[in-house]
This record gives C-alpha cells, structure tokens and sequence, in this order.
C-alpha cells in the first residue's frame, strides 16, 4: 500500500519526497535530535546525509511496501518540515521519528503517532505495532504510555550517543481498539458525529 496523506487537528502529514531532504538537512543534524537514535544514524552527519537516507533507504523502503514514511508539517505553515515519523515492516521496529526541538513538549508528535498508529491497524490490517526507544528518552516513554503501550522488554542497544538500555515497546490491535475504541470508529464512518 502507497504512503497516503494523513491529517490530524494541527497537522499534516505529508509522505516523505526526494526534494524533502533539503529542508531535512538543514534541521535533523542536531544533538538533541539525533543523540537516542540507532547508531546506524552517522555522526557528525555528512553534508549529503538527508539526501542519501531520503532516496537510499526511505523511498526504495516504500517503493518495496516495506515502509511508510511521512514529514510532519503544521496547518499554519505547511511549506515548514518540522519533523519525520515512520512505520516499518521489521519485527521489534514497527515506528521511529523525531521532531525539532522547537516543537516538542506541544502534543505534535502525539497527534501525528495516533494518526499513524491507526493506519497501522486499520489500513494495513496489523496485529501487532512494536516500538523501541532509549529508556532515558523520557519524552518518547511518556508518549508510549499515553498511547496505551506496554514495555515488553529491556536490552541493550547501540545509539548515536553510545550502548544505552533500550526498551521495547508495544501494543496490539485489540489493545489498540480497546483504548481507542471511539476514535477508530469515527475514523473508519462506523460512528457518526
């Protein structure tokens, strides 16, 4: 299934594009970005670093229906790229993104999660959505348990920043209906508003 366009109240998300990496290089390559992401994220990050993930690694991963990766940009001002989220079809790495520090702390990623938490269930009909993260990440923690995951295991993990304790998260459909019962409906026209 192609990336679609998703839209939230203050968002929209707009699947990623070749010509997104120019914005991307200009404000990914930040500590407070990069530092608990995976290690494979090279750092100091190269001039062609945004270009080179957009069509090497992003696209063919879309291309391939392996993956589903959008920019998040506001309603205000839907020229800016304020951040990327993604879906992926790895085990134990279902989701990943990131978000300028500017943003952060306003409910943007929280928003944009639930969006794409529901094309996750809903249109790619999944069982299962499984999200590592940094355990000192406390804002990606806490978006987790907002969410209704569940922490299912702690290991190792290398990142951008050195071996952290990573722990994995999840939650599955049933969970996922459960606790967002009234908002799938509505998503799906089986509730009316």
């Amino acid at each position: 299934m192609a990336t679609p366009m998703l839209e939230t109240e203050r968002l929209l998300l707009k699947p990623l594009a070749s010509e997104d990496a120019i914005q991307i290089q200009r404000i990914f390559p930040r500590w407070e970005i990069v530092r608990y992401l995976i290690a494979s994220v090279p750092w100091p990050y190269p001039d062609n670093g945004a270009q080179h993930y957009v069509d090497n690694v992003a696209l063919p991963a879309s291309k391939e229906g392996k993956g589903w990766y959008w920019t998040l940009r506001r309603k205000a001002q839907l020229q800016e790229v304020i951040g990327v989220i993604c879906l992926m079809d790895t085990p134990d790495n279902n989701r990943g993104f990131w978000l300028v520090p500017e943003y952060q702390g306003q409910g943007y990623m929280t928003e944009a999660c639930r969006a794409v938490n529901r094309f996750w269930f809903t249109d790619l009909d999944r069982d299962v959505l499984r999200a590592p993260k940094a355990a000192v990440n406390s804002r990606s923690r806490s978006l987790s348990e907002r969410s209704g995951m569940r922490l299912v295991r702690v290991e190792k993990g290398q990142y951008v920043s050195g071996e952290l304790d990573t722990e994995l998260w999840e939650i599955t459909r049933e969970e996922w209906l459960r606790a967002f019962e009234s908002v799938a409906q509505f998503a799906t026209g089986r509730l009316r508003s």
